[in-house]
Order: C-alpha cells, then structure tokens, then sequence
C-alpha cells in the first residue's frame, strides 16, 4: 500500500543528485511539500523547476549559522532527510587530519547541525520522522580503503539510536538506511578518479551479490517507507538496503 504524505513538509539535505535527488523527488510523489537543498543552488533550482512539490534552497551544511537561518525561517518540519556525505578513499594511514576531518563534518557534524536546527519544531508539534542515510559500511560492515568514511558513518548510526531513544516518547522517530553501492555522479567521478574506469565499476559490481549497483530511486522508496505513518512503529532502527553485500 503506497501511503500519502500529503499535509507534511520535508526537508532534504544534498538533494541535487543521487539518494537525494531521488527522495525529494519520491516524497513530492506522494503529496509532501519538499524543501530541497544542496550547496549547487543552480542544481536544486533545477529540480524544483521541473517537480511539482518541491522548492529549491542553497545550503552549505558545513555552515552552522547558515543551517539555522533557514531551518527557523521555515515552519516546523515533519521530515528531515539528512543525506550529505563525502567519501574518502583510504586506510588509516592514508588519512591525514584534513581527511579525518572533512569526512566527521560532512558525513556527522553536518547531521548533527540539521537535525538540532530542526528538532524543536518537530518537539513543539509532537510529530517528527528523521531518516538518516548512513552507509553498510559503518558499524555494519567494514569495507577496504573506507577507513574514515566508515568511521564518520558508524557516527550516524549511534546518532540516530541516541535521537530515537531520547525522544521515543515525544512523537519523534530517528532511522537511518545503510545503502550498499548506489549508481550516483559521485561514484562515477571517484571510478574516473582510479585511471581505468571500466574495472573500478566491474569490482563495485563484482563485490554485490546481486551482481550490480543500486538505484538512488531504490534507497528513496525506504525513504519514503520511514517518513510516513506506516512505519510510525519503527525507530531506532539501521536498515540495510545493499543488494545483500552484508549477508
């Protein structure tokens, strides 16, 4: 059963490509009026052109002053989908500080920052769904040469448990989605970046058991599935959707 978000506004970080893009595309879908926002203003201006449902924000979520300037300009949210995230490509010690750090701000401060912004909202109104996407590689499953990028994601599990457990009686849910390997710019430009394309992409495909990459609309229907009233059961929870790469 498709559910309606008709009534309910969201909120989505990094909604010019991939995961993004492809959940405030689904959640205007299904009726929620969608704020979506990207540090590519020109990106998301784009996409609020063309989909019905969604307006367009610039946003640097590495700005504290700048997320809490329109986080309170906007009316209490009922979704907040936190997807922004960098991916460093290394060991320990290929990771210098500057790395460490980039990849604890985008991939955790960053969250951390939106979600507090947005939080009292949803408290005043009793009502709130946060979805975090975090990655299979994180507390769930280590990864080779993921060394910061697993460690920043595990951060966004134990966020998420610890929002869920201290408002669990408030009417707020925290979740977040551990995708395995999805078909982004992103990707495409870090398999460019390896000098031979064609292999990176067959040993990404090779490593899933279904034998390909994930589609950002796949990760968006899970998405869609947390924010509405149909999982309204469901928090706390770290949901994997990676085509079987951690059986």
């Amino acid at each position: 059963m498709e559910q309606t978000l008709a009534g309910k506004t969201a909120f989505v970080t990094a909604a010019a490509n991939g995961i993004g893009r492809a959940s405030a595309e689904a959640l205007a879908a299904r009726g929620a009026a969608v704020v979506a926002t990207d540090i590519d203003g020109a990106a998301v201006e784009t996409l609020a052109a063309q989909v019905d449902g969604i307006s367009a924000q610039r946003l640097d979520v590495l700005d504290a002053d700048a997320v809490d300037a329109l986080i309170t300009s906007l009316p209490p949210l009922q979704i907040l989908v936190n997807c922004a995230g960098w991916v460093h490509d290394g060991t320990i010690l290929d990771c210098d500080d500057d790395a460490w750090d980039r990849s604890f701000d985008l991939n955790a401060k960053a969250l951390f920052r939106v979600t507090k912004a947005a939080l009292p909202g949803m408290l005043e109104q009793g009502n709130g769904s946060i979805v975090n996407i975090a990655s299979i590689v994180s507390s769930e499953k280590g990864a080779p040469r993921r060394f910061a990028y697993g460690a920043s994601k595990a951060a966004i599990i134990g966020m998420t448990k610890a929002i869920a457990a201290d408002y669990v009686t408030a009417g707020i849910r925290c979740n977040a989605i551990c995708p395995g390997t999805v078909q982004s710019p992103s990707l495409e430009d870090r398999l460019k970046a390896t000098g031979d394309f064609d292999k990176a992409l067959a040993a990404f495909k090779d490593r899933q058991p279904m034998g390909r990459l994930g589609k950002p609309e796949e990760i968006a229907e899970m998405v869609c599935y947390l924010a509405g009233d149909l999982s309204a059961f469901t928090t706390g929870q770290a949901f994997a959707v990676d085509g079987g790469w951690s059986i």
